[in-house]
């Protein structure tokens, strides 16, 4: 494990330098995306701080896909100088880099203790995808050997850990623990003393599991088109931003930033000048966590992935989408927040929509909700600071059992 406690010393900023090296960051990517369209770029001049992001649209994923669609591969997004296209599902493409840590994963591979000591088996896959060339570069940023071993042939994955000497093995949670007991089926005692994982839920069970065999396991959060957002540290305690981006957590189906300690949807921009996404809604759900983490890292801290955004939810055979319940709260302007809850009585659906306001016309929201969600539904009027603070604009309570 490397004596050195940070990956560099942006980790250790203060906040008042933070904000004006990403302002500055910000305003360049800004300037710098001549494709937008002309109102967009009149909006973003007027961008000093993050603080005024929340002026400009949000960017979803379905929007990069029909981008990409019109203009392949990059839906005419100005791309610079990088090596690797990938692909993800949908289709939706990415471009990429190997070096220089352009996904910037070594800050999350240096927290989790790998360095230049270490052979890295790296389970991720390298075909199409780019999980694998994210954490192979990151363990170049950070000195270490990799193992390219992607996925599958477990039993010749312990004979590659055993032969080439892991010690370090990135991939996603739950697969470690498959190559761990094909060793101990084969009577193979490997090396393997850390773990950097993603792509899927770290259960406390299973870091548990491996922390009683001596493995300590982070996870990060990252993504195929923003690279790693944010990380855990020896310290355990949420998740760290990373240096790279600035992030947002908003109400789902909106750009409005909610209180710290709310659940909302995980909004990022990246700074990274050849390919900046502003704005980028995720589809996860997270909440501002307060205070500095123990380990002396000085950003933002996120609670990790607490769900999905994404509730569409079909009733009485309608999708309701939570833009739908977004348009609701926006056209009374004495309304603050409103929530659908989807549920069943004998046979058939119910719909009924919870509006938080001081004292409204409940048939005015009524004739609202045929309007906008095109579906009839019960209104209830609720006092201001009611309802949960979950991130939950729609919520399924029916059962099918």
């Amino acid at each position: 494990m490397s004596d050195v406690p940070y990956f560099d010393a942006l980790e250790t900023r203060s906040a008042d330098q933070r904000a004006a090296e990403q302002s500055a960051a910000l305003q360049a990517r800004l300037t710098g995306i001549s494709v937008a369209p002309e109102d967009w770029r009149a909006a973003a001049a007027e961008v000093k701080t993050a603080a005024d992001l929340p002026t400009l649209p949000v960017l979803r994923k379905s929007d990069l896909g029909a981008w990409q669609k019109a203009r392949p591969p990059f839906g005419g997004v100005e791309v610079g100088d990088v090596t690797h296209v990938f692909q993800s599902p949908g289709p939706i493409y990415e471009p990429g880099r190997l070096d220089g840590d352009w996904f910037r994963m070594g800050r999350f591979l240096h927290a989790a203790g790998f360095s230049g000591d270490d052979m890295v088996q790296n389970c991720f896959g390298y075909h199409l995808t780019p999980a694998g060339h994210m954490f192979e570069s990151g363990a170049r940023a950070v000195g270490a050997r990799v193992l390219p071993a992607g996925t599958g042939q477990t039993e010749l994955q312990v004979i590659a850990a055993r032969d080439v000497g892991t010690t370090a093995f990135a991939g996603t949670p739950d697969y470690l623990k498959i190559i761990l007991e094909k060793a101990d089926e084969m009577g193979e005692a490997l090396g393997i003393t850390k773990a950097a994982v993603g792509g899927g839920a770290l259960f406390p069970s299973l870091r548990q599991y491996y922390m009683d065999r001596g493995i300590s396991c982070l996870q990060c959060y990252a993504t195929a088109d923003l690279g790693n957002i944010a990380y855990e540290s020896a310290a355990m305690e949420g998740m760290i931003v990373d240096e790279g981006v600035i992030v947002e957590i908003v109400t789902p189906g909106t750009g409005d930033p909610v209180d710290d300690g709310d659940v909302g949807e995980v909004v990022v921009t990246s700074l990274n000048p050849d390919y900046p996404l502003i704005r980028f809604a995720t589809g996860d759900l997270s909440a501002v966590m307060s205070g500095q983490s123990p380990c002396g890292r000085t950003n933002m801290r996120i609670k990790g992935w607490m769900g999905r955004a994404d509730q569409t939810t079909k009733i009485k055979g309608m999708f309701v989408r939570p833009e739908q319940v977004a348009a609701l709260v926006a056209r009374h302007d004495e309304v603050s927040k409103a929530r659908v809850i989807a549920s069943r009585a004998g046979e058939q659906d119910v719909m009924t929509v919870q509006v938080e306001s001081a004292g409204g016309d409940a048939d005015g929201y009524a004739r609202s909700v045929v309007d906008l969600l095109k579906l009839k539904g019960t209104v209830e009027v609720v006092d201001p600071g009611t309802l949960p603070k979950d991130g939950l604009v729609i919520e399924d309570q029916r059962t099918y059992d």
